[in-house]
């Protein structure tokens, strides 16, 4: 049986369809999809992401640990910052994508991917070691709502009461506890603590639409009534955004807003076969500035010696879409790669798609080099699709 996030009531009330995802059951869609991907494109949208995992680090070795444990040098972010990196095994491969917020100087906010939560847990308890750190799995008793869309600093400037705590490298400004000045100064991948809707909260400058947005942690017993304190600021969200047209959204919608932004999916553009490397995210390893960490020597070895595939997009015609799985082949029909995400695209209009090629095929010359035209196999009929950098979307700043 799926878990149920504390908002799960809140979201049956509005008539949402449910999906198991990650072992939880998930809203895919209120409505129509489209309307929900377009709100947050156009205006704001709201997701319950309470899914996702959080692993509280703390301890006068925390940073250490966490240098050993991920793949970037996490020690060099200040407090009140954050940063998107990966777990690894020793041979390279991807346990999972994450990001970790610094808290104060001896706390981290480590917060991996729903389905993958329980594996990164269980790979940072045994990496501990002599460590002077203490983990505390808080999945369980943490809500995460995310705003996002272009109206988003609108409604948290109406939702957020109150700012106890904005470090100075968030880019926020706590001094005279201006709610105005931390909203709307917190920079990107930035975060400061405060209350909203009367609730005292973790609120991050973050997101996975492609789109301005922020990241609302609460405790679930923060009110001191189990889940009334997530109902309190989602209802407060609705209500703020309403004049903006916001809407709540579901799965469905979260998955073309990353795609459209060329975001990797685990599971689909990464997993335990696959490096950093492979990824095209090999700039999130530190292997120049950290002399160890779990993965070091295979993510060194994958830079140097080159990997045998590497991830591509790609644009197609139509409305027909490729999907995971689906064949990639060069013009002379040669199968060259696959597809790990595709779909049309609500705001380019046209089909477009992640994928992983061989390293000789995407090379420069090769059959699907940037620019080049490749084929999709889409249920037995080929299709044309072309090579393109990626993001396929990116918002105007």
């Amino acid at each position: 049986m799926s878990n149920e996030t504390a908002l799960h009531p809140v979201h049956a009330e509005l008539g949402a369809k449910f999906t198991d995802f990650g072992g939880w059951d998930m809203p895919l869609k209120y409505g129509k999809e489209l309307e929900e991907h377009r709100a947050v494109r156009e205006a704001v949208g709201l997701f319950d992401l309470s899914h996702m995992g959080e692993v509280r680090v703390t301890g006068p070795d925390a940073a250490a640990f966490l240098d050993h444990a991920l793949i970037s040098r996490i020690s060099a972010v200040k407090v009140g910052k954050a940063k998107y990196s990966m777990i690894c095994r020793e041979d390279g491969g991807i346990i999972d994508d994450l990001i970790t917020y610094v808290l104060a100087p001896e706390e981290y906010l480590v917060v991996p991917n729903a389905g993958n939560a329980p594996a990164v847990f269980a790979a940072l308890t045994e990496r501990v070691g002599d460590f002077n750190v203490t983990l505390v799995d808080q999945t369980a008793d943490i809500s995460l709502i995310a705003v996002q869309g272009p109206k988003a600093a609108d409604v948290m400037l109406q939702i957020v009461d109150e700012v106890t705590d904005a470090p100075e490298a968030s880019g926020a400004h706590s001094d005279d506890n201006s709610v105005d000045a931390a909203v709307a100064g917190l920079g990107y991948y930035a975060a400061f603590q405060g209350t909203v809707a009367g609730v005292p909260a973790i609120i991050a400058r973050t997101g996975y639409t492609g789109e301005d947005g922020f990241e609302i942690f609460v405790d679930n017993d923060a009110t001191g009534v189990p889940s009334e304190a997530p109902a309190k600021i989602w209802a407060a969200a609705l209500a703020a955004g309403e004049q903006y047209g916001v809407l709540p959204c579901g799965l469905a919608a979260r998955d073309t807003l990353r795609l459209e932004a060329g975001m990797p999916l685990y599971g689909n553009e990464l997993s335990l076969d696959l490096t950093p490397v492979d990824a095209g995210l090999g700039i999130l390893a530190a292997t120049k500035s950290k002399d160890e960490f779990v993965g070091r020597e295979a993510i060194i070895a994958a830079k140097e010696q080159g990997t045998t595939q590497i991830r591509i997009g790609l644009a197609g015609e139509g409305k027909r879409a490729a999907r995971g799985g689906y064949e990639i082949r060069d013009a002379e029909g040669n199968r060259i790669g696959a597809v790990t995400s595709g779909a049309l695209s609500p705001t380019l209009g046209h089909p477009v798609a992640m994928g992983y090629v061989t390293t000789e095929a995407a090379s420069e010359g090769g059959s699907a080099a940037e620019g080049s035209t490749v084929i999709v196999d889409i249920r037995g009929k080929d299709f044309p699709y072309t090579v393109i950098a990626l993001p396929f979307y990116s918002r105007e700043k």
